[in-house]
């Protein structure tokens, strides 16, 4: 569900908007990590969370003991998810910190809880994850910043009113995902303003969000092993 910040919520510093985005985008792409001022919060790593691994992470693989990995559903040989112990936490948590940092998964290197409050969503399944993603506060640099967040978040409460589109054109239901994908799209909900160089949000084509959501599904898949040769 599309939501606002809580009110009288103790905030914590996120960065400047277009800054974080650019980087966020960039680590969608393949090409870096996410640098996530978590400042101890560990709150991903005790939230029943499955971690992904993929095959040419052979210095994480390294340092899992094999017996806590199992094969990923759907995915070719050699995916394989991290699980968690009873009370949610990933087995990697030792004393409070990851034991294999330096090592960690791809998936927990690009992890960012920024996301949520980026598209004004938030999983109320993962109540440790919401309540610490809902401390986050932006900053702006300009007006157009500001407008460039008030698009993703259009995009976002777009999205997520319009779930059913058809197989291939899937919305995703999970809502980190949903929050990508909104950062993703955003762009088709700017505009030019009437006489203004400021850009505004606008109304989008639903045939161009159609189109960018296809083509967002199909990299994905194509990315994480879904699609077969």
């Amino acid at each position: 569900m599309v939501e606002n910040r809580a009110p009288g919520v103790a905030v914590l510093a996120a960065g400047d908007f277009s800054s974080w985005m650019t980087a966020l985008q960039a680590a969608i792409r393949g090409e870096g990590g996410s640098d996530v001022p978590c400042d101890g919060c560990t709150a991903c790593c005790r939230s029943s969370q499955f971690v992904h691994i993929e095959p040419d992470e052979t210095e994480t693989l390294a340092q899992i003991p094999p017996e806590l990995l199992f094969a990923a559903p759907r995915l070719p040989r050699g995916h394989v998810l991290l699980g968690y112990d009873d009370q949610g936490r990933c087995p990697m948590l030792v004393g409070g910190r990851c034991s294999i940092y330096a090592h960690r998964p791809r998936t927990c290197r690009t992890y960012d809880c920024r996301v949520f409050p980026a598209a004004g969503v938030f999983d109320g399944n993962k109540a440790l994850i919401e309540r610490q993603a809902r401390r986050w506060q932006f900053s702006y640099r300009s007006a157009t910043d500001r407008t460039e967040h008030d698009a993703v978040r259009s995009a976002a409460t777009f999205l997520d009113q319009h779930p059913d589109r058809s197989p291939e054109c899937p919305v995703p239901t999970d809502t980190a995902q949903l929050a990508i994908l909104a950062i993703e799209v955003h762009g088709l909900f700017l505009g030019d303003g009437d006489g203004s160089p400021e850009p505004v949000v606008a109304r989008p084509d639903p045939e161009a969000v159609r189109v960018a959501i296809t083509r967002h599904s199909r990299s994905r898949g194509a990315a994480s092993g879904d699609r077969q040769p």
